[in-house]
């Protein structure tokens, strides 16, 4: 999965994640046949496979585009940091037999994950175009 694609299912994980919370579900499991808590561990685990190896991903793409050992090491970093922090946030949360709404919305409020939203974003406006050659 390469950093654009990577980037893309943090964000629709985080999306699916906001519309879960307000639902009021005390489980996903699947009540009335919706497929909701079925969606919900999909897009955790598609986001568990894109946190994972995520610092290194960044730092590649950095290098490709000439910005490491800019300066920038810090802030790569960071990223790296926020994308562990992020993946064993999500781990936790998927290894649970029911997840609720509750749960969902304090994951969503987790400064981690919005810290790594936050870099990422970054990252995708600073790394914008084709890497030097």
């Amino acid at each position: 999965m390469n950093l654009d694609e990577r980037i893309d299912v943090i964000e629709a994980g985080y999306e699916f994640m906001l519309a879960y919370a307000a639902q009021g579900r005390l489980t996903d499991s699947d009540a009335g046949g919706s497929g909701v808590g079925f969606q919900l561990r999909e897009f955790l685990g598609k986001m568990e496979a894109a946190l994972d190896g995520l610092g290194d991903e960044v730092a590649a793409v950095a290098r490709q585009h000439g910005t490491a050992g800019r300066g920038v090491e810090h802030f790569l970093d960071a990223v790296t940091e926020d994308a562990r922090k992020s993946l064993s946030l999500v781990r936790l949360v998927n290894s649970r037999p029911d997840i609720s709404s509750m749960l969902i919305d304090n994951v969503n409020g987790s400064i981690h994950l919005r810290a790594l939203l936050t870099d990422l974003f970054v990252v995708a406006e600073a790394f914008k175009g084709e890497p030097k050659a």
